[in-house]
């Protein structure tokens, strides 16, 4: 028996309330047998149905009495998993005012959250403006033919843009793994990233093949969940030779995305090293912005994960996790 347990606590004290019910009873019966003549006394027999009909009905009124309980648990565990953002349901007397404290409690993490996020987009917004103004200025000095000075300007821009970028990101990410509700469905993600991808790369008849269940969706905001996707996506159409491919999957509340590219792969002494901050197998090609290393910090903020290794299509193979909705 455990002590700290509610139920046994609630089961404990009717136990020992009914035992003294029992002996008050027990004196006031012998009372009035005795002072009762015998053809209005009940039965052995009798009272004995009464007294198991009496324990049946105290037993599904303790469970009646213990079930807000469970309903409770399950709404919380509906909030923590981000398939409500409010703890709803009609709960006793006793109960809903800390339902409502609750309720209020969410709410004011809410706009602080969507507060502090808004900053975040200002501020970003604040230092984007400047640094384009001084992206057209480092154009016209290589234009004038210091071609140096507006290549160091250009790199440096480039270097804060993606700051910018990456404290954007996390800030975003931290907002949505702080927001109850966040919820966002793979297949619409795949779909639109792909449509752009596509049509990127047209002109080397690239074919990205969809093997995502409609059904799967993870616990992310849907500009993460882009984020994230559309730089794997990104990697794999860059070095793909004809054909990337996208899948989906479900295991114990986690859905995997795998993606696949037939390119010339990746050596496995490289594959941990490009998740590292900074680290980029080719500077010199385009790339989102982010890098893997934004992508590894983002999965981590929705308690997530990611590796490389080796594709059965022969090129590399991206598994991201993240927690189901």
């Amino acid at each position: 028996m455990r002590l700290n347990s509610l139920r046994w606590r609630v089961i404990l004290g009717s136990m020992l309330w009914t035992a003294g019910l029992l002996m008050v009873a027990h004196m006031l019966v012998l009372a009035v047998i005795h002072n009762t003549p015998a053809v209005f006394r009940i039965g052995h027999h009798s009272a004995i149905v009464f007294a198991v009909i009496f324990m049946v009905a105290g037993l599904f009124g303790l469970q009646s009495a213990l079930a807000p309980f469970k309903k409770l648990r399950s709404r919380l565990s509906d909030v923590r998993g981000g398939r409500d953002s409010r703890v709803g349901g009609d709960y006793p007397v006793e109960l809903q005012p800390l339902i409502n404290d609750l309720n209020t409690l969410l709410e004011h993490r809410e706009r602080v959250v969507k507060r502090a996020l808004a900053t975040a987009g200002d501020l970003a917004h604040g230092l984007k403006t400047p640094l384009a103004v001084l992206a057209q200025e480092a154009e016209r000095a290589e234009a004038a033919g210091h071609v140096e000075l507006g290549a160091a300007i250009t790199q440096q821009i480039e270097r804060m843009r993606r700051q910018v970028d990456y404290h954007l990101a996390h800030a975003r990410a931290a907002a949505s793994g702080a927001t109850p509700g966040a919820r966002c469905s793979v297949l619409a993600s795949v779909e639109g990233l792909s449509r752009t991808l596509l049509r990127l790369h047209a002109d080397r008849g690239l074919e990205i093949v969809l093997k995502v269940s409609a059904e799967h969706s993870v616990r992310a905001q849907r500009e993460d969940l882009d984020e994230m996707l559309g730089n794997l996506l990104d990697n794999a159409c860059k070095w793909a030779k004809a054909r990337v491919v996208v899948e989906s999957s479900q295991t114990d509340g986690v859905i995997l995305m795998t993606v696949d590219d037939d390119g010339p792969g990746l050596a496995a002494s490289m594959r941990e090293s490009v998740l590292q901050r900074g680290v980029r197998v080719d500077e010199a090609s385009p790339g989102s912005g982010l890098g893997l290393a934004i992508v590894r910090d983002l999965v981590e903020l929705y308690g997530g994960s990611i590796s490389l290794e080796a594709s059965p299509a022969g090129g590399l193979r991206a598994r991201l996790q993240l927690p189901a909705c």
